[in-house]
């Protein structure tokens, strides 16, 4: 039995704007799961009919086998940490991280062995006579993140937490907010439009679009092999193409100028008819021409510091290739190129969504 239960989950304002529909989710004790999608997609709506501070249309929340979708949020047992932090201005850190504590009247010296804990776990020991306006923004999270954790919460849940920081901090936080989570074993949901934070922190990604769950998965998962369309194109760059199932059991795809082996397995089901197809850039390997599968010009040549990124035009169109930062360039801009690809590299995607 799964430790936190999310049951057809929907969420209707007014009489026609639906914002999450049927949504259901099982998350394990100590997981750490993303809701990851654009704006306006639904995920914060989903957390906060997971913290209480929504009421849902219709479905049920379930937290260790107990119904919990009628309590109040203060009831739920759950730890939140919110996009601008919501500290006190006029409350000194250990105030500010023992606030949840006094709201349950717990006696001031268990409360300030709590404290004192807490801000051990997120390294400000000894800042607790701060102000928060004392702090850099990267303490400032630190401290939303023991307040939340000083009351023991059952489940942490994260809505965008990290937004406020620059991206050097970010990635850091992203590193000691999952050791932090791995350390205490505490179940977490994260909400997030960034797929970096996702992909660094969790367990499983819950990609999100139009109130409903495209795909769930491992990191690995939603990566490298999506679900649909809109998973392929939100989770990193990719490179599309319609076409053709063939041959007698689906493996191969005919494309508008070419013929080529494919993955035409989806969802264990087999291909039929129009397909579309995709192939990562990071997949797609730089040969001399007429050398691989296919060839092309490139047309753009940009340096990014870790890796090269190529724009090639081909037969196909415009194709985006990158290259791990090895001293210098393979090709220059004009040059004809071969491009080539493991077969098992180009998969079958669906525009379906695969989860209620």
């Amino acid at each position: 039995m799964s430790f936190l239960s999310l049951q057809g989950l929907s969420k209707v304002y007014g009489t026609d704007l639906q914002v999450v529909k049927s949504l259901s989710l099982d998350v394990q004790q100590g997981e750490f799961i993303s809701l990851l999608g654009p704006s306006g997609c639904g995920k914060t709506t989903t957390l906060q009919m997971v913290a209480g501070f929504v009421a849902p249309t219709e479905g049920r929340v379930h937290l260790n086998g107990v119904d919990i979708t009628q309590l109040l949020p203060e009831k739920r047992d759950m730890g939140l940490v919110f996009q601008g932090y919501a500290l006190f201005p006029h409350m000194t850190v250990e105030e500010n991280v023992g606030f949840g504590l006094e709201m349950r009247k717990m006696a001031k010296p268990q409360a300030k062995t709590r404290i004192a804990e807490a801000l051990e776990m997120v390294r400000l020991h000894g800042l607790g006579a701060r102000y928060p306006k004392e702090l850099s923004g990267g303490q400032r999270q630190r401290v939303a993140i023991a307040r939340a954790l000083a009351i023991r919460p059952q489940v942490l849940l994260l809505d965008e937490p990290m937004s406020n920081l620059d991206a050097k901090l970010r990635g850091e936080m992203h590193v000691e907010l999952r050791s932090l989570q791995k350390r205490l074993g505490i179940t977490t949901i994260l909400v997030t439009h960034d797929q970096v934070e996702a992909m660094t922190m969790s367990d499983r990604i819950a990609v999100m679009s139009n109130g409903r769950i495209a795909q769930l998965g491992t990191p690995f998962e939603v990566y490298d092999r999506p679900a649909s369309g809109f998973a392929s194109s939100f989770l990193g760059q990719n490179n599309i193409f319609s076409g053709q199932a063939a041959g007698h059991d689906g493996d191969f795809v005919r494309l508008e100028k070419g013929t080529f082996r494919c993955r035409a397995l989806h969802q264990g089901r087999l291909v039929q008819g129009e397909i579309k197809v995709s192939l990562r850039p990071e997949r797609l390997q730089l040969v001399a021409s007429g050398g691989g599968k296919l060839n092309g010009q490139v047309v753009t040549r940009l340096f990014l510091g870790s890796y090269w990124l190529y724009e090639i035009q081909t037969v196909l169109g415009l194709l985006h290739l990158t290259i791990p930062n090895v001293r210098v360039p393979l090709a220059n801009e004009g040059e004809q190129v071969g491009l080539d690809w493991v077969d098992e590299d180009l998969h079958a995607i669906s525009d379906e969504v695969t989860h209620a």
